[in-house]
């Protein structure tokens, strides 16, 4: 119920929300829940599943939503660790461990079957990751000013590196997924582009994030698999 799990027979070593941001793509929604839960539980962890949903048509505001559900998650519990988590996204290995690194913020979609199974470039965060309450208070947050698909990634790594972080990655072999909207023909005819960042994430990091985030609750719900967080 509201996508809450601990193990029935031991004490889970380790407690992590995992945060979607979300709207109108239920087909992956499901095929997520279908895989995510057991994977979760193989791995004894104690968790809740939230999805954040965006209201109206606007344009998606991705890191704004995270956000969202990191304030609202950390209402509920004294998480060890936010994973943030797209939603068209399957991971392929239980190895791939849903808690998070003691020191710095950890890229967990370090190969993804969309890129051949190696990063897009250096700096690239983007898919599935996990940090710190900790962690991501001292980077204040994601920014809430990225309207629109991509971009947001960019400034994120930029943000950690200003905080005096640094990314750490799960291994490729362990960091595998799958993207549930891949279409190879589509990729072969326009190839994945990174997106242009025209925020000056130097300047602006300290006022944009967690200490500037406003938003209007609409409801919150318990369904089935997953909390739902729903926000204007």
């Amino acid at each position: 119920s509201g996508g809450h799990y601990k193990p029935p027979h031991c004490f889970a070593r380790y407690k992590s929300a995992i945060l979607v941001a979300y709207r109108n793509q239920e087909k992956y929604l499901h095929h997520l829940l279908y895989y995510i839960h057991p994977f979760l539980q193989r791995q004894q962890l104690s968790y809740t599943i939230y999805l954040i949903q965006q209201v109206g048509n606007g344009s998606f505001n991705r890191a704004k939503l995270l956000n969202v559900g990191v304030r609202e998650a950390m209402k509920d519990e004294d998480w060890d660790c936010l994973v943030l988590h797209d939603v068209d996204l399957v991971p392929e290995n239980d190895y791939n461990l849903y808690i998070c690194d003691e020191y710095y913020p950890k890229h967990m979609a370090s190969a993804m079957d969309k890129f051949q199974y190696t990063l897009p470039y250096k700096s690239f965060f983007g898919g599935v990751s996990a940090l710190t309450p900790d962690h991501y208070m001292k980077m204040n947050g994601f920014p809430n000013t990225y309207w629109g698909d991509g971009g947001e990634n960019d400034d994120i790594a930029s943000r950690i590196q200003l905080a005096g972080m640094k990314i750490v990655r799960t291994s490729p072999h362990l960091g595998r997924y799958k993207v549930m909207n891949y279409n190879e023909e589509a990729e072969m005819q326009e190839p994945w582009r990174r997106p242009t960042s025209h925020h000056n994430t130097r300047k602006t990091w300290k006022a944009d994030g967690m200490n500037s985030l406003q938003f209007k609750l609409l409801s919150r719900t318990k369904h089935p698999l997953y909390t739902k967080i729903t926000v204007d």
